[in-house]
């Protein structure tokens, strides 16, 4: 790993971390956006891993809420678990090559979904079944790209959770589905000693741009932040998707 590559993850992670920090959630998607820029995604998840895992870890004790929210979210978080240890192949198999085009199609989306404030309410009766299927939905789009926030993302906002409490649900839903991204890319032989440098990089620069995130969040108005944010995404996104779709038809 050259020291230039070093320098692109660090910068890549503060900024994830700023966005974490300020908002609450963005550090996978923000740094595998921006990492597939310059390689393959399944390489830029086993960047992303190691610093995603511990900050959720942090994110997932830090409140009051966690028994509630594995009560009522535990069939997302099976379903999503199950459904990227069938799916592992899709990021090393034949239509890896495919992984950045989807990726930035997902951004795409994500954004434009978060944008225009879509939103739909499930009914506690419901929650079970629908968190289930959003949970497999998930997980295999997560298995494809690294990112996983549709439909997860809508899902649990669908649900009524308080903020704080939405904030704890997010670590702990992807710590869980880190931890499964985790057992895939050790069993493929990709989270190697060779990844531990950029990984503890991208480690502290991602906690050092999360407690500034933090710092700043009451000083600056969150939602333009977001707003901006999103847009960078959708930018990202088509970015992504179009340039990849060329290398392919290549």
């Amino acid at each position: 790993m050259i020291d230039s590559m070093l320098i692109l993850i660090a910068a890549v992670f503060a900024l994830a971390g700023f966005v974490k920090g300020v908002i609450g959630l963005g550090l996978p998607t923000v740094s595998m956006g921006l990492l597939a820029v310059t390689m393959t995604p399944v390489q830029a998840l086993t960047i992303v891993i190691v610093p995603a895992i511990v900050t959720n870890i942090w994110q997932t004790f830090a409140g009051p809420y966690l028994r509630d929210i594995i009560r009522r979210l535990w069939p997302l978080l099976i379903g999503t678990a199950v459904a990227i240890w069938l799916c592992g192949s899709l990021m090393t198999g034949p239509y890896a090559k495919y992984g950045s085009i989807v990726l930035g199609v997902l951004l795409v989306i994500y954004a434009i979904v978060t944008l225009v404030k879509f939103q739909f309410k499930t009914a506690p009766q419901n929650e079970k079944w629908v968190g289930g299927i959003a949970g497999v939905l998930t997980g295999v789009v997560s298995a494809a790209t690294g990112v996983q926030v549709i439909p997860s993302m809508p899902f649990m906002q669908s649900i009524g959770m308080e903020k704080n409490e939405l904030v704890q649900a997010l670590g702990l839903y992807f710590t869980v589905a880190t931890m499964a991204q985790a057992f895939n890319l050790t069993s493929a032989g990709l989270l190697t000693a060779a990844t531990a440098v950029p990984g503890i990089v991208a480690m502290i620069t991602a906690f050092a741009g999360m407690f500034i995130g933090q710092a700043v969040r009451d000083r600056m108005e969150p939602e333009q932040f977001r707003r901006w944010f999103l847009i960078a995404m959708l930018l990202l996104g088509i970015y992504l998707s179009v340039t990849a779709t060329f290398a392919v038809l290549k």
